[in-house]
């Protein structure tokens, strides 16, 4: 059969220039948070109960004990609920092996570093196009680059960086105390997605060396969930893709081996009201369908022998929730 081709140059379709763009200092940026919102490790928490947060904080404890893994995957608001600190202490401690962020999470992460703030309002700097278009965290772009010329991570790269830098409040940063510490962040981007992707120095080539590298360190990670926990927060659409998609690589290649991995747990927290009977699909064709973190990560890939909880609540509050539940496991041990 005859293989398509790529059709040769010049350009069939116009592009947008980008070096007509005009970027601004994120000190002319108002910002609608700043490191205030941080919740210290030692409290106080707001309260917040739910049945399935002492299950999970089992299996979270069960899974650690038992030297597996524990992966949280998370979108960026978990970032801006204020639970840095508290993510940063569970990589300290050794609850947490793995976490998966998505393109926003990183240009969150930088921002607190490096300023003490971040955040936008969307409505008013779009009226004038300069949403997005900030100075500094196009800095991330040159990071990306540089990490795909020596072979790194998007992750591994920006929290090696922050690391380095003399950035005033590094210290919550989380990229910065995963590489640090040795945990595994990886991005999992979308072209077109996050704000530093409207920069004149953006290399999409760069972003996508790195974040798949990220995405096979990710499946890497999925290997060893036999036994394991896998946490999606506030992620509808990376969180339970990227999960799905790696899940079935390291089945495929345990499957060669005569090995399974199905004997995990799963836990989605999120704002979405589910019935109480979420352990099986939505039909067909209703909204709650094309929900993926119900059928993804609560349904269809622990059918064959794990368990999945799910928690509904603000990430301010479920967040802290499960941190509290993991410490009394931790210190009943």
């Amino acid at each position: 059969m005859k293989q398509p081709t790529t059709p040769a140059s010049p350009r069939r379709y116009p592009e947008f220039d980008r070096s007509r763009l005009v970027l601004e200092p994120l000190a002319q940026r108002k910002h609608d948070l700043d490191i205030s919102c941080l919740l210290p490790p030692e409290g106080p928490f707001p309260t917040f109960h739910a049945p399935a947060i002492e299950p999970i904080a089992q299996a979270v404890w069960a899974a650690r004990a038992d030297n597996r893994a524990v992966i949280l995957m998370m979108g960026a608001h978990v970032l801006r609920a204020g639970n840095a600190r508290l993510i940063i202490h569970a990589m300290e401690q050794g609850w947490i092996s793995h976490i998966a962020l998505n393109g926003a999470g990183i240009i969150h992460d930088y921002e607190f570093a490096r300023i003490g703030a971040t955040t936008e309002s969307v409505a008013q700097y779009i009226r004038t196009g300069q949403f997005g278009l900030w100075r500094e965290t196009g800095e991330l772009n040159d990071i990306i680059a540089r990490a795909a010329d020596a072979g790194l991570g998007m992750g591994e790269a920006v929290g090696a960086a922050i690391e380095a830098s003399d950035f005033p409040h590094k210290e919550i940063s989380i990229l910065a105390a995963g590489y640090r510490l040795g945990v595994p962040i990886t991005v999992h981007v979308g072209i077109g997605y996050d704000i530093i992707h409207e920069h004149p120095n953006c290399n999409g080539a760069a972003i996508g060396a790195t974040s798949y590298r990220d995405f096979l360190r990710f499946a890497a990670a999925v290997e060893t969930l036999e036994g394991g926990v896998l946490l999606n927060f506030g992620s509808a659409v990376m969180g339970p893709e990227v999960y799905l998609k790696a899940l079935s690589m390291a089945r495929n290649v345990a499957h060669q081996a005569h090995r399974r991995i199905c004997h995990f747990t799963t836990a989605v927290f999120d704002l979405v009201d589910l019935p109480e009977s979420f352990h099986a699909e939505a039909k067909r064709g209703t909204p709650g369908y094309y929900f993926r973190p119900w059928k993804t990560i609560l349904v269809r890939t622990v059918a064959d022998g794990g368990t999945s909880h799910y928690v509904q609540g603000e990430h301010a509050e479920t967040f802290p929730a499960l941190f509290q539940a993991i410490r009394r496991q931790f210190q009943a041990e």
